[in-house]
């Protein structure tokens, strides 16, 4: 996981080939990387979509297996990074040595902790000008507020980078370019760098020493007298529990310190015997369970990834967390209830699949032959229920409307978009009620381009596309008391409901509907209640100012009354989604626009022209720092401002500055875009 263009594919594509599963280096710039299999990806030359292999090596005289997803950079493809990490046991943060910890490298690291993840770093890119591996370590410190523990350090820099000294092992190590980086040889430690290596080999003795008083003694004796293995037993625990990140270093393109790197993925990453056993609720008797990682345990999975593959149709990527699994098997499908019966397994070399008779604990597989399985879903034995946590995904923050040039391709193009939003969580599809247009969203202009021309290439569908549009969300400023009845008679049994609720913004941290039932004395009876709940949060993906969903709405149910006849679950449904409409057109509705973080990397004499530029754009401008390449401008700035602004910089900096957005948070638009919004779709300014 790394920021764009820090080197993930390139190195992955390195471990390929120095695990035998390659038997060429392919290139990325060249279009011929393995792990980039998609005709888009080798044609811009970035990662798009995550792609999964297994490799296996030898450290220590022990066989390891390695499971390794490739993931995106780009913000746009974030959603791959998230379901990568939610079923992973660690993960390698690359970081370039000249761009050190870069927007993209803190969000893949917040992702990180959120799933509990633990993770080494590799500094690559050791070769490049302005290349600065003590520079990453205090960026890793203060931007990440994390604790890295230097494993080796870098002999040269620049052009005249050659190798590591390893500081587990104390010695240094060089590479041979002529066999591709496949030979490496032990050297003399550089009379210039003794100093320094000691220096530092001491503070990873002495965080050994602290992770127990075995080896305290010893490090207060004698430091020398603590083996290689205490010191990586110590490392690895304080790895484990995420106190620490042992940090590499090393040039993947010049095929330097990719051994060393994979050496440490099996020495200081968990196996997945190494990890907590996963918890999730029996939906049956409705109470907490786990499932220790063993194969006698029922089969537990989560099915990550939804993909469509030319051969063999749709097939679902999955994690097993416990059990085994022989192809044929039927699976409960938890969160549908549904049985599904997994016709076939495949092991994933890319795009490339091989058969597999049965899959164990910690592996990750493909499943052919499935009727309805999603993003999220979990996959049990059908006798030991078990609902694990689904993935969370962030909303899209851009949307375009979208025909086919043909009439003949309006149905093609439906299922064609419902295939892709199927794979992919952050693409959604809508149909504008008002105008009936396809609408689809995403997570940037980039992602959208990127879908339109699988279905051009895929799918042999030509569509016009609208321009691009900011995904608004409302919400009301005020808190309201607000009393609805719904009352319908047309002869026989009629529909009848009272409710009383006082509906409010919901606390910032709070995403979606908080509902609070405050009704006493059986005035509602408790089976219309979840009715109430329901009308409510159905009725939130309308706004009552322009049609967009609500960011988030506190809804407490005072009051109400029944019909020991008329009423029932339905009648309550209506009368919520009556009261939501009636009850935000007096709380004060506003609309909320996407904010973006912003990072601009420029040459000295253009900061005045881009700072300008921004704040036109209504940008706030956070701070400006000096780099080794320039001047970093860092800031946030409404994305409804940024369409087309990659073509503005280059022509400000004559091509020599880069920019990155990212989505940072939901914020109140000023009064003058909202009355701008109103207008271009109501044609007129509504007075709430």
């Amino acid at each position: 996981m790394a920021h764009i263009d820090a080197g993930k594919t390139t190195t992955t594509e390195r471990v390929l080939y120095y695990t035998g599963i390659s038997h060429r280096i392919g290139e990325v710039h060249e279009g011929t990387a393995v792990m980039d299999w998609m005709v888009q990806e080798q044609e811009r030359g970035i990662t798009i979509t995550s792609a999964a292999t297994t490799v296996f090596w030898k450290y220590n005289k022990e066989d390891y297996r390695i499971n390794i997803i490739d993931t995106p950079g780009h913000v746009d493809f974030t959603v791959e990074v998230e379901r990568s990490l939610r079923v992973l046991d660690g993960a390698i943060a690359i970081f370039c040595a000249v761009g050190c910890v870069e927007p993209q490298s803190e969000t893949v690291w917040r992702q990180a902790n959120k799933y509990g993840v633990p993770r080494i770093s590799y500094v690559n890119k050791m070769d490049r000008q302005g290349a600065d591996f003590y520079k990453v370590l205090d960026e890793i410190k203060e931007k990440l507020h994390a604790n890295p523990i230097p494993v080796q350090l870098p002999i040269g820099n620049e052009d005249d980078f050659r190798g590591v000294v390893d500081l587990i092992d104390n010695k240094a190590y060089a590479w041979d370019p002529d066999s591709l980086g496949v030979k490496y040889e032990e050297i003399a430690i550089p009379e210039d760098m003794k100093e320094q290596v000691e220096e530092y080999r001491n503070l990873i003795l002495e965080g050994a020493a602290e992770e127990n008083e075995e080896l305290l003694s010893k490090f207060m004796d004698e430091p020398a007298s603590i083996s290689q293995d205490e010191i990586v037993e110590a490392l690895r625990k304080a790895t484990l529990q995420m106190r620490a990140t042992p940090v590499l270093c090393g040039a993947s393109f010049k095929n330097i310190g990719v051994q060393k790197l994979i050496d440490a993925i099996t020495a200081y990453l968990p196996s997945p015997l190494e990890v907590p056993p996963i918890k999730g609720i029996n939906p049956y008797t409705e109470k907490e369970e786990t499932r220790k990682p063993s194969n006698d345990e029922p089969f537990c999975a989560l099915a990550f990834k939804i993909a469509t593959d030319p051969f063999v149709g749709r097939v679902a990527f999955f994690r097993t967390y416990s059990g085994e699994m022989p192809a044929g098997t039927q699976v409960l499908n938890v969160n549908t209830g549904k049985k599904e019966r997994i016709s076939r397994l495949l092991q994933m070399h890319a795009n490339k699949q091989k058969p597999l008779k049965k899959v164990e604990t910690g592996e990750i597989a493909v499943a052919v032959g499935f009727k309805q399985i999603r993003t999220g879903d979990t996959l049990t034995d059908l006798k030991h229920p078990l609902l694990v946590d689904t993935i969370t995904f962030p909303e899209p923050v851009i949307s375009m409307a979208v025909e086919p040039k043909k009439q003949d391709d309006v149905d093609k193009l439906a299922i064609s978009l419902e295939k892709l939003a199927e794979e992919d969580p952050t693409f959604t599809v809508r149909t504008d009620e008002e105008t009936g247009q396809t609408i689809i969203s995403g997570m940037g202009e980039l992602h959208l381009e990127v879908l339109l021309d699988r279905i051009r290439r895929e799918f042999k569908i030509d569509v016009n596309k609208g321009n691009p549009q900011v995904a608004y969300r409302e919400a009301i400023t005020s808190t309201v008391r607000h009393n609805e009845v719904y009352k319908k008679q047309s002869g026989g049994k009629g529909r009848f409901a009272e409710i009383t609720v006082e509906v409010g913004p919901a606390e910032d941290d709070v995403r979606g509907l908080q509902f609070v039932n405050s009704v006493r004395g059986g005035n509602i009876p408790k089976e219309y209640i979840p009715s109430v709940e329901k009308g409510f949060r159905d009725a939130m993906f309308n706004g009552v100012l322009a049609g967009f969903p609500m960011y988030n709405l506190k809804v407490n149910l005072l009051d109400g009354s029944f019909h020991s006849v008329d009423s029932d679950p339905l009648a309550f449904e209506i009368a919520a989604a009556q009261s939501y409409k009636n009850a935000c057109k007096n709380a004060g509705p506003t609309l909320l626009e996407p904010i973006m973080r912003i990072e601009v990397i420029t040459p000295d004499e253009y900061i005045g022209d881009i700072t300008s530029d921004l704040n036109k754009r209504r940008g706030h401008i956070d701070n400006v720092a000096s780099k080794v390449s320039g001047q970093v401008v860092r800031g946030q700035v409404p994305l409804a401002e940024m369409f087309g602004y990659v073509t503005t910089l280059r022509t400000i900096t004559s091509g020599r500055a880069t920019s990155n957005l990212e989505f940072s948070h939901y914020a109140k638009s000023p009064r003058d875009i909202i009355e701008e919004v109103l207008y271009k779709i109501r044609g007129y300014v509504p007075t709430f």
